[in-house]
């Protein structure tokens, strides 16, 4: 689908993408290039964020769609959108750090709610923040999630997911009811 007004193609993500996917993601949260944009990850995780087996399983898990974002042809952002019964879970957002700020991301999370209901029938929306992201947590309430306290473990030891540089890590959840 394309909007005229913002310039932005979203499509699903081929396997022709993964490669393409797999750099966007770990520019926007690991290493040095991460810190141009303000989601980094550095400083609370080293290692990787995703590997190209991962953006795979997303692209063809039974009801999984990677939301891919391009302007003027190149890949900008992305998104996991996942049916799961009565609600959608999102996941994997990465936005090219220099595209950072000038809301983009808020452009695609409309998106991303738009298409789960309208492709799902969902009523909410899922996700889950590390809990000392206070900044990330703060942003995504200004869109209408709420904070629920439910918390999962990270899952340290598994470096899949990155080296974590303190012992405090954990997930949280965040909801927002879809109208």
């Amino acid at each position: 689908m394309e909007t005229a007004a913002t310039g932005l193609t979203f499509r699903d993500a081929e396997d022709a993408d993964v490669d393409v996917l797999v750099a966007l993601i770990e520019s926007a949260y690991r290493g040095d290039a991460s810190r141009a944009g303000w989601t980094t990850e550095a400083d609370i995780l080293e290692g990787q964020r995703i590997d190209p087996e991962g953006v795979r399983a997303v692209i063809t898990a039974p009801g999984s769609r990677l939301l891919t974002v391009e302007r003027d042809g190149a890949v900008v952002a992305c998104c996991q959108l996942e049916h799961r019964g009565d609600h959608a879970y999102f996941g994997m957002f990465a936005v090219s750090p220099a595209l950072q700020g000038g809301g983009l991301g808020k452009m695609i999370i409309a998106e991303a709610e738009r298409a789960v209901r309208a492709t799902w029938g969902v009523d909410a929306m899922h996700m889950t923040v590390i809990s000392v992201r206070e900044d990330l947590i703060a942003w995504y309430e200004r869109r209408g999630y709420r904070r629920t306290g439910r918390m999962t473990p990270f899952p340290y030891g598994d470096e899949r997911f990155g080296i974590p540089q303190r012992d405090d890590l954990r997930f949280e959840l965040l909801v927002k009811p879809l109208g």
